[in-house]
Formats: structure tokens, sequence, C-alpha cells
């Protein structure tokens, strides 16, 4: 891990962190702001409804946690396409001891896809925590969709630490789909200079020959009718590939994807269990993970 000495002085930091935020929304158009307002915290609430819900008045936030949170001094920003709420994200602080945020939900209008809302408003937290001394943020996400992997471990260079089973209980909204919510608990650290390289759009890769080699081997991947097919192994580095697309299966074979469910959590989660660091992510939606050696960062790409 890089530390700050390296960096620079944590003024210097802090305002490189504001800079790559600006510029992450500059590029999306879009402003991101704090907000202090019970107008404003309604317009989460029924944003959030809209991502997560068929139902505006079932939502997964209310009003009134909102304003705690706010009151608090955690975070709360939202994400605005001239006038309009389109993405929103929160969280709130650790222990005192682990100068942490855990950021507990973030969403984006489905109609903004594709204009990178979600990194900007991931850059402004990053900005706004190191602002209050905070250095470390964690979250969860489902493991089985690809492109939160993609997103989360090589978009934003951050650290796949836990596997958890069945984190919040089952779930019926439309995303979860009643399946059981088995969550990837990740670590971004602020201080590090490759998380601060993919905050300026230079995101971490994988070394280029890691997960071609001779012994690396594949333990779960999906059949030609994208059901999960699991191959016994022992090779130190390991291969656990996802399906095309989990979201769609969930709503045309629930079955299906249960069992995707139960095999990506004996294969990702077992080996995490047994000490298996996540190299990363590739573009094939594949897991790389050693189950041996000590955790080695991915090397920092020189392109955007």
């Amino acid at each position: 891990m890089t530390t700050l000495s390296a960096i620079g002085t944590s003024e210097d930091l802090v305002e490189d962190a504001r800079q790559a935020a600006r510029a992450a929304a500059d590029s999306s158009g879009i402003t991101i702001r704090l907000l202090h307002q019970v107008e404003e915290f309604s317009e989460v609430v029924a944003l959030f409804a809209r991502i997560w819900t068929s139902d505006v008045t079932q939502g997964p936030v209310n009003t009134e946690t909102l304003r705690a949170i706010s009151k608090a001094g955690s975070y709360l920003a939202g994400a605005f396409d001239g006038d309009k709420l389109v993405g929103a994200g929160m969280g709130f602080f650790a222990a005192p001891s682990q100068q942490a945020l855990h950021s507990h939900i973030a969403g984006v209008d489905g109609r903004m896809r594709g204009r990178n809302v979600g990194f900007a408003i991931k850059a402004h937290q990053r900005a706004w925590a190191l602002g209050e001394g905070i250095h470390e943020i964690s979250w969860t996400f489902d493991p089985l969709i690809s492109r939160n992997a993609h997103f989360n471990l090589v978009k934003l260079g951050a650290r796949a630490s836990k596997y958890h089973r069945n984190y919040y209980g089952q779930m019926s909204d439309v995303l979860n789909g009643g399946d059981d919510t088995d969550r990837l608990l990740v670590r971004w650290d602020l201080l590090s200079a490759s998380v601060a390289a993919a905050c300026h759009g230079k995101p971490a890769t994988l070394e280029s020959s890691a997960h071609r080699a001779d012994d690396a081997q594949t333990l779960l991947e999906p059949s030609a009718h994208d059901e999960p097919t699991v191959r016994k192994t022992d090779a130190a580095l390991v291969l656990v590939r996802l399906p095309n697309d989990i979201e769609a299966l969930r709503r045309s074979r629930p079955e299906t994807a249960s069992r995707w469910r139960s095999a990506l959590r004996d294969s990702l989660g077992a080996l995490m269990d047994d000490g298996g660091r996540v190299l990363g992510f590739d573009s094939s939606r594949r897991y790389v993970i050693d189950t041996q050696a000590p955790y080695r960062p991915p090397v920092v790409s020189e392109a955007c």
C-alpha cells in the first residue's frame, strides 16, 4: 500500500481528491452537493424507491433516517442534472478509532446510465471523507452482478475484504428478486496512490499475465445455457466466472439464479473464508483469486 507520505501532505491529498471529484462531475454533466433540507430528503426517498422497488411508498430509506444521518454530520449527497435529482449516496461513520465511513447506499436514475454518475458520486464521497479526516470507506455489493464487480474492484480500485452470506436476509425488491442477499464487503483505502489514480480516471489493472498463468484453473463458469458449472481444482490461482446477466436470470429463470447464488457462495465465498485473496476482476467477468500468496495490489495502468 502506498502511504500518505509518498503522495504528499494531507492538504495536498484533499485538494487532489477535490479536483478529481470536480472533474468527474463535470465529465458527467452534473453537480453534486451535500443535502440538508427535508424537501431534499424526500426527493432521495422517492429516487431510491424508483430504483429498488415498484412501490414508491416502500423504498429502502425514509425521510426520518436521512434527517438523522444529515444532522449527525455523516455523508448524504445528491447528484443533480440541472435542478433534477438523478443520484444520491449516504454513509455513516464507523467507530472513532477506525477513521472510517461505511457507505450504506448509493443509487442513480436508470435514465442516466452510461454517464458515470455513480463514479462521480464516489469520487465526491472520497473527497468529502478525506476532508473529514477519514482514511477508509467500506461498502457491500452483490458479487453476482458483474457490472458492480467491475465498478467496485476495477474502476474504483476497492479491495475485496470478506464474503457475507445472506447479509440482509431475503429481500423482495425488483433488484434482489427474493434471492438471498449474499454480499461482498470491500474496503477503499483513501490514502492509496492507486485509488487516487482511479478517481482521476486511471484505474488499476491486473498484471497482464496474472490470470493467464499455466497453473490458473477455473473453479466456476457458466454452461452454454447459463447454468453454473463447478469444477474441482487445488490450483494456487483460481478463476470464478459470473453469468452473463444475473438480473435477467432472476426475472426469467429464478431457480437458475438461485443455483448461481449457491455456486458462488461455495466457490468465491469458500475461498475467501480460507484466506484466499481476490486480486481483481477481469474483462471476462472473472474474479481472480490467489489461494496462497499474500495480497498483491494491482498495477496502475498508464491508460485512462
